[in-house]
């Protein structure tokens, strides 16, 4: 059985939450908004008010159920540390002319192509520009915030051998040797 589903989650005075259990949908509150999820009703989802923990539990061990178990502790987990501290994303971009604009809710990104590359930015996601060439995302839900980064990252993946494009700020690009003449 999961070590992760069988983990207690705990959550402070100031998050609270609130279980629908005909269609097993926990929503979370707290200081950086809402979060609401439904999950399977094979996992069953159990919310203590008085000591302030959450638990998973499963009655069934079908393989699906018991990969389930420990999903859904994980992405509750990630859901009462969205609304307490926000999920932050970097991303990077390297090339010469290649920058970054912000134009109400648009992401323009110029990349070397013919055209700028126009992204819409989603309405859960907070995008500040540090500078033309450095991205920061921020929100309370984690998977939103890597899936739209990973959609940026897209546009222009880093090539190796010169390591233009745009990557998180922490990538190690491996960087490949060009062609050498031999004499």
């Amino acid at each position: 059985m999961s070590r992760i589903g069988k983990r207690i989650l705990t959550f402070p005075e100031s998050v609270s939450c609130l279980l629908d259990e005909k269609i097993n949908k926990l929503t979370v509150s707290g200081p950086n908004g809402t979060l609401e999820k439904i999950f399977c009703k094979e996992v069953e989802i159990k919310i203590d008010q008085d000591k302030k923990t959450i638990q998973t539990f499963i009655n069934s061990q079908e393989r699906k159920v018991r990969q389930l178990f420990g999903l859904t502790n994980s992405l509750v987990k990630n859901m009462l540390d969205g609304v307490q501290n926000k999920f932050s994303k970097k991303l990077k971009i390297v090339g010469v002319g290649y920058k970054a604009q912000v134009n109400e809710n648009k992401l323009i990104l110029s990349l070397g192509f013919s055209h700028p590359v126009i992204i819409e930015i989603p309405k859960n996601i907070e995008l500040k520009l540090v500078s033309p060439t450095e991205i920061h995302l921020f929100s309370n839900d984690k998977q939103q915030v890597g899936q739209f980064a990973a959609i940026i990252r897209d546009k222009k993946k880093p090539e190796p051998y010169k390591g233009k494009g745009i990557m998180y700020h922490d990538e190690i690009i491996v960087r490949k040797a060009g062609k050498s003449v031999s004499k």
